[in-house]
């Protein structure tokens, strides 16, 4: 008996809700035209609401907050006039584009397919699943490399390893993006968040400082929490549920599982001796305190960061994986025989490129959809609305900090940045808090847990619907629906999993932080 059904052979309630919502999500219409269907939505919705006055004052600009009609003529106007920008500037179809073209030219090189052969040779397959949920984590620091790289890798690593590829993708995702803000290693996600956290701190307290590596030792000890629980419910939960679903791609487009050749390992050690070597030079580049990859720090501008969201090095993160993919691609490609002319390079990168019509297409109407909603202030209002409604319930500081999570984790489903989330709401929820007692770090840590958990459900994420094409790489007939029925265990139980260890991690009195404290004011 698996983990699908109970004693009497029938499936169990969870199993039975998941199915439901598979089928109910799959019978949505296709991913690109359900996000025209969206935008025509938010067309309706903005010319129905906008001309009622909702009370809530806009952050951004102090005046009062209204919902802006997109079907006006200079609405229109301007949305025809400003289509193509706002494709082609969509944050991650480019992100997506360069990186793919360098991991897929090590793809069809073979390289990527000898390493992981490599890989799976010294690593038990029991513990392939903790070993990529760990490695998607540390991709955070990497932005938002980890969507286009570890992802479609978690597949190829399960299908490998004889595993079921769509709970690699799950186990991947939940670690990429579910688990967004545990990580064990400084990113520029960190200061950028405690700009917002302290700017908002300062309306209640004008001479407050904070530290960018504010919350690093809550979202490091997380990591352990988010690989081990990641690890129960894609082992114990998705991958038993996905036994019955066929992988049913085209044979020649997935990954064997033949032995390495000699020729082949020396290529490959090559190739990966290649790599090092440019990530060598990277390191000698970077080390110099007057390096050309620094940036300004944010919180002390008179120094230099590597990890600054203004330094070059922290700019250059996919043009870095476009090259260190395509490196030991090249070199493995002609060692191996794989490629024996210009034209087979280019001809491997032209056919990763077309893997991507697919997502372009889907990229296109959620750009718009997306810009659209953010236009129209619909997103902005709710967010507004819940945070208040949350501010004249008065709770206790412990109900208060659950109650951000669950309505961060809400308004996340609306508002996909968590920049431009926590800028419009922090500056509610953080002075509200500090009234109450509560820091502004802890309000920041129970932000970003309500922040993670709900990414991996919402089709409003801009990497969504490239995760679904990765699915539909193994079983064609993947949709919206079998993609969020798989993540829904880890939304949950990431929720309650974490929500209670942050509270935990309160009544222990673990240090969230540098310099960080629980309460306010600081002692």
């Amino acid at each position: 008996m698996d983990n699908q059904t109970d004693a009497s052979g029938k499936k169990s309630a969870l199993q039975r809700f998941l199915d439901f919502i598979e089928v109910a999500g799959n019978k949505l219409p296709d991913p690109a035209a359900l996000f025209f269907i969206l935008l025509l939505i938010v067309w309706f919705l903005s010319l129905v609401l906008a001309p009622f006055d909702f009370g809530e004052v806009d952050p951004r600009t102090g005046e009062a907050l209204r919902v802006q009609s997109q079907l006006t003529g200079v609405q229109l106007a301007a949305f025809l006039a400003g289509m193509v920008n706002t494709f082609v500037t969509f944050a991650p179809l480019g992100i997506v584009l360069v990186a793919i073209l360098g991991v897929g030219l090590a793809e069809n090189s073979g390289y990527i397919n000898v390493a992981l052969k490599k890989l799976l040779g010294v690593t038990p397959k029991a513990l392939l699943t903790p070993m990529l949920i760990l490695v998607a984590i540390v991709s955070h620091t990497a932005a938002d490399a980890g969507y286009v790289l570890v992802i479609p890798l978690g597949a190829v690593i399960f299908y490998a390893a004889g595993r079921h590829p769509l709970a690699g993708i799950a186990a991947a995702f939940a670690g990429v993006s579910g688990g967004f803000s545990a990580n064990f290693v400084p990113s520029g996600i960190d200061p950028l968040l405690m700009g917002f956290t302290q700017s908002a701190a300062q309306i209640f307290d004008p001479n407050i400082q904070l530290n960018p590596l504010n919350n690093i030792f809550f979202t490091g000890l997380s990591s352990f929490l988010i690989v081990g629980v990641g690890w129960y419910i894609t082992d114990k939960i998705v991958e038993p549920r996905l036994q019955g679903v066929e992988v049913d791609a085209d044979e020649e487009d997935l990954p064997k599982l033949e032995s390495v050749s000699p020729k082949e390992s020396r290529a490959f050690w090559a190739a990966t001796f290649a790599m090092f070597a440019a990530i060598a030079v990277l390191v000698v580049w970077a080390i110099p305190e007057d390096s050309a990859l620094r940036g300004p720090d944010m919180a002390n501008p008179d120094q230099m960061s590597l990890v600054s969201f203004s330094a070059p090095l922290m700019q250059m993160i996919v043009p870095l994986i476009f090259i260190f993919f395509a490196l030991p691609g090249i070199v493995y490609g002609y060692m191996s025989g794989t490629f024996t002319k210009s034209k087979d390079v280019i001809d491997s990168m032209s056919q990763a490129m077309g893997t991507m019509a697919y997502y372009m297409v889907m990229a296109f109407f959620c750009a718009l959809f997306i810009d659209a909603f953010a236009e129209s202030n619909i997103g902005i209002l709710i967010a507004l609305k819940g945070a208040n409604f949350l501010q004249e319930l008065q709770l206790p500081g412990a109900v208060t900090i659950v109650g951000i999570i669950l309505l961060t984790a809400f308004v996340n489903l609306l508002v996909g940045s968590a920049s431009a989330k926590w800028a419009l709401i922090a500056p509610i929820f953080v002075p509200m808090l500090m009234g109450l007692g509560i820091s502004p770090d802890l309000t920041q840590a129970a932000y970003r847990v309500g922040d993670s958990v709900s990414n991996i459900i919402t089709p409003l994420l801009p990497y969504f619907p490239l995760v679904v094409v990765f699915c539909q790489k193994y079983v064609k007939s993947t949709g919206i629906g079998t993609l969020v029925s798989m993540m829904l265990p880890y939304f949950f139980i990431f929720l309650v999993t974490w929500t209670i260890f942050l509270l935990a991690y309160w009544a222990i009195g673990i240090p969230l932080g540098l310099q960080a404290s629980f309460v306010y004011p600081a002692p």
